[in-house]
């Protein structure tokens, strides 16, 4: 509960030079980017909807609750009072109001309940936005969004559960799914001895008699997050292969199925949500895709994480940007406001530039994934820009949170402020779905197998030809490092970093005020930079930057 009146005058002193509580956030009328990135993207339509989320994701009574859902973390109870397995997760009751902010606003399911133009560009900007106050239930929200392609894959399992998973109904009860008003999904592909190979995976999956897609599963995941799923995607070995199954936490019999929770993890980033190990004996599966081809299947579910990675680390930037301009506008030193003392200005002009372009980026993957189905150039950019993006945009989100919370310091650091818990979970979305070289060397999987992955890129590029000088010297340094094939596995990151800036240059140039775009280009494509915020040159208009992305 937010406190009523405050007392500043105390025995001993009276509080003075503290900023003041920042309350209620309007995540979409203050942010400027935002609303220009979703008319760009072909989004418009949706502005009264996103217009609506921004005030309910923004509330303070929203960031009450995920500070409450954080303080008290979610606790295993494997067994009940009597010793009987029941694999349960209980959760604070703020995490259940805040999944059902998350479901009943549609998060996990606009995109798929509205197939037009502009749909994935709106699941992204109701994912920045929720991902600001909290992002522990965002977890469940990004793999029940994610698994649809896969499951529409097999309709035999994708017409029964589909329809659960897009209901705008939360129901956090543990019973069997068929009686309930909606569903949620999971995923454990994780298994102690591979990590990110996971055809190195252990666990198999024998057919039951008489059945060519019933199994039982036995085998051991070192990771699984949101265990009170309603199914998981798994993958298990037949005597074909790594195969893809569909693992629900009540069996069609209407039993418990065997999913053993171990221990939950304590681990960095958010105390909301639940990662688990969880064993497999005997558990009951029904497969997805064909025999052998459960490393295929599961990349349909891929780009939809990745995508919400981008999304995510995107709002922790905003989010750490906007509480470091509330603290610096009413922070004083040295007889000025903070935000009025020069290299502050640079630092917060800096982290601004960095915020938008990493949701122009987002936006602009969203609008590429809502055009694939009909256009080759779209798809392949959306296959190669998802990894590019969810790399570099997850790669300068704790450096940036970090900054953010330099800007308050020791206020900053202290669990009351948002910034610790922003901090604790910036990292996550560099190593979910595939850490740093994985993103980078399917990067260069992207280049090579499909065609028209390079072409899109340099497109983009292309339509910003002449708009800034330091970005037309980058957009040829990229093509010279694309034409050379020496030492290309070994050059992954910086050819993958320099495709994410450029990209990003672009889009503000294009697009975005002189201003922003200048300075982006000459910090970022100029010869001097050195990664380090508040580095940017003495001739950038920090005061037209920093009016740009200040809340309104």
């Amino acid at each position: 509960m937010i406190p009523l009146k405050p007392l500043a005058n105390l025995f001993t002193h009276d509080v003075t030079n503290m900023p003041p509580l920042m309350g209620d956030q309007d995540l979409w009328h203050d942010d400027t980017a935002l609303r220009e990135g979703i008319a760009r993207e072909g989004a418009d339509w949706a502005k009264d909807k996103l217009a609506a989320f921004g005030k309910i994701a923004g509330a303070a009574e929203t960031f009450e609750k995920a500070d409450a859902a954080n303080r008290h973390g979610p606790e295993l109870r494997a067994f009940d009072r009597h010793g009987m397995r029941i694999n349960q997760v209980e959760f604070h009751p703020a995490y259940h109001d805040l999944m059902t902010i998350a479901i009943e606003n549609e998060v996990p399911s606009f995109a798929w309940n509205h197939p037009q133009p502009g749909a994935q560009v709106t699941h992204a900007a109701l994912t920045y936005m929720l991902s600001q106050p909290e992002g522990g239930v965002l977890c469940p929200m990004a793999m029940t969004y994610s698994v649809i392609p896969a499951l529409r894959g097999t309709p035999s399992v994708g017409d029964e559960w589909i329809p659960r998973l897009l209901t705008p109904s939360y129901d956090g009860r543990d019973i069997p799914v068929d009686e309930k008003s909606g569903a949620t999904m999971g995923m454990f592909m994780t298994e102690k001895q591979g990590g990110s190979d996971v055809r190195s995976n252990t666990t198999r999956a024998i057919a039951l008699a008489g059945s060519d897609t019933e199994y039982l599963l036995t085998g051991h995941k070192f990771f699984c997050s949101a265990p009170m799923c309603d199914a998981f995607l798994t993958l298990a070995y037949t005597d074909v292969g790594p195969s893809c199954f569909l693992v629900p936490r009540w069996r069609p019999d209407g039993e418990r199925n065997n999913l053993s929770i171990q221990r939950l993890k304590d681990k960095l980033g958010n105390r909301s949500n639940a990662s688990s190990e969880m064993e497999l004996h005997d558990t009951w599966g029904v497969m997805l895709g064909g025999d052998g081809r459960g490393v295929a299947t599961i990349l349909e579910m891929v780009q939809g994480n990745r995508f919400y990675c981008c999304a995510s680390s995107a709002a922790m930037m905003r989010q750490g940007l906007v509480q470091a301009l509330h603290h610096t506008t009413h922070r004083a030193a040295f007889q000025k406001k903070l935000i009025q003392q020069p290299l502050m200005r640079n630092v917060l002009a800096d982290l601004a530039l960095e915020a938008e372009a990493a949701l122009a980026l987002t936006l602009r993957i969203g609008r590429a994934m809502d055009e694939a189905a009909r256009d080759e150039s779209a798809a392949a950019l959306a296959r190669i820009g998802t990894a590019v993006g969810k790399y570099w945009i997850c790669k300068r989100a704790p450096g940036h949170t970090y900054e953010a919370m330099e800007c308050h310091g020791g206020p900053g650091y202290v669990e009351e402020s948002i910034m610790p818990r922003l901090y604790r979970e910036a990292p996550v979305n560099s190593i979910w779905e595939g850490s740093g070289n994985i993103m980078c060397l399917d990067v260069l999987r992207a280049m090579f197998r499909e065609k028209a992955a390079v072409p899109a890129i340099l497109a983009e590029l292309d339509a910003a030809r002449g708009a800034n000088a330091n970005l037309d010297a980058a957009t040829e340094r990229l093509k010279d490092e694309l034409a050379d094939q020496a030492d290309l596995e070994l050059r992954a990151r910086s050819i993958t970093e320099l495709m994410a800036i450029t990209l990003q240059g672009a889009l503000l140039a294009r697009h975005a005020p002189g201003a922003m775009a200048d300075a982006f280009c000459a910090s970022r494509l100029g010869a001097r930079w050195s990664g380090a915020y508040g580095t940017l040159p003495p001739d950038v208009d920090f005061d037209a930057i920093i009016a740009r992305a200040s809340p309104a």
